[in-house]
């Protein structure tokens, strides 16, 4: 697939994430996002504060979805819209054709407008484009859908893998050249899978040896660890020195696998997702760590740009996004890409603590309070 992410920035591409805490750019970003909304809704537009707008989120099996994304939307357009606006919901249980079958009925239910965390961004577009016939604009969630959307809200997934890749070989260290590892790649319907797998071979390749790859069909945790076994199968549990993890599900799937071929000193493993059982992995040192996409700025600004959109804001919206993507369907779409962050042991409490998406005691359990301890996280 070919995606193009341009940015219309001057701020350079960073390559290694973030470790301090996102809170005040969360504020800024907001602020910023507030002020151009706020002037585009002064423009006589066709609608205010009745507001109705379609999520559809892929699945539940990424924690994230259910627990912050849905949520934080929601409350979000409400504040817009001095709690006039609605979500209407529905998640797709991972089934790419119930999502379509979710958008054409909030079409037929004549929402203002649609965000989309796609499933499969092919199998999305005939709705998509139905959705554009029948006047409604659709927003690409996270994923980049296809089809003619009017606007994209992600991270620079691309970086995600260059974190991810960046800190298998940090772990490795001298020994990275003659490293063996596991890539566990995501769903390949999954237009973001290839900006992850994009930025981790631009760190691993020729740094480490990629003994093994495999792709996860839906993102499924039991099919990665299917795929962990076969390669533990092929070159031995003890001559794998790191493992590749597109996402915490994935993670989890390998480490289990790992420990029930008996391995007892775990290798390096990444995530991303910044899931509780993965923040806890991490604390008593079984997964590596994960990349922490700050879900508040990144529901945030989808909330703005939707609302923004229904409001009439057509010629200001590249003033909200200020970055442009290509999908196989159509080009220079305008998009926000949020920044990530590279979460491990050392930086818990800066990152998802202090950014109230996790309290120290749902880390902190009695099963990881010694850990917790261990590494100050008190």
């Amino acid at each position: 697939m070919n995606y193009r992410t341009t940015r219309r920035t001057s701020t350079p591409r960073i390559a290694v994430a973030l470790t301090a805490s996102t809170s005040a750019f969360l504020l800024t970003a907001c602020g910023a996002l507030d002020s151009v909304a706020g002037s585009d809704s002064a423009a006589t537009p066709e609608k205010t504060n009745d507001i109705t707008l379609g999520l559809l989120l892929p699945d539940r099996d990424t924690a994230r979805f259910e627990k912050f994304d849905h949520p934080l939307i929601e409350k979000h357009v409400a504040s817009l819209t001095e709690g006039k606006g609605k979500v209407v919901y529905a998640n797709a249980g991972a089934s790419a054709a119930k999502q379509s079958e979710q958008m054409e009925k909030m079409i037929a239910d004549e929402a203002d407008v649609i965000l989309v965390d796609a499933v499969d961004a092919k199998a999305i577009a005939p709705a998509v484009r139905k959705a554009k016939d029948a006047g409604i604009p659709v927003i690409a969630y996270d994923r980049l859908a296809e089809g003619p959307i009017s606007g994209y809200v992600s991270h620079d997934n691309e970086l995600v893998g260059e974190v991810q890749g960046r800190a298998l070989v940090d772990a490795l260290g001298a020994s990275a050249e003659s490293s063996k590892v596991v890539m566990l790649n995501g769903s390949p319907a999954d237009p973001n899978t290839a900006r992850f797998k994009a930025g981790a071979l631009g760190e691993l390749t020729h740094r480490v040896d990629i003994a093994k790859t495999y792709d996860t069909k839906e993102w499924l945790p039991q099919v990665a660890e299917a795929n962990m076994k076969k390669a533990i199968a092929a070159l031995g549990a003890d001559r794998i020195d790191a493992v590749y993890a597109a996402n915490d599900g994935m993670a989890g799937a390998a480490i289990a696998a790992l420990k029930d071929a008996g391995v007892k000193k775990l290798p390096p493993v990444t995530g991303q997702d910044a899931d509780l059982p993965a923040v806890q992995r991490i604390v008593a040192g079984e997964q590596y760590m994960t990349v922490y996409k700050p879900f508040l700025q990144e529901a945030t600004d989808a909330a703005e740009l939707a609302v923004a959109k229904v409001r009439g804001s057509e010629l200001r919206f590249d003033a909200l996004a200020q970055d442009s993507v290509d999908s196989p369907t159509d080009k220079d779409i305008p998009a926000r890409l949020v920044p990530v962050v590279a979460l491990t042991k050392d930086n818990i409490k800066e990152t998802v603590v202090q950014d109230g998406v996790y309290t120290v005691r749902e880390i902190c359990t009695a099963a990881y309070a010694d850990d917790c301890a261990t590494i100050g996280l008190n």
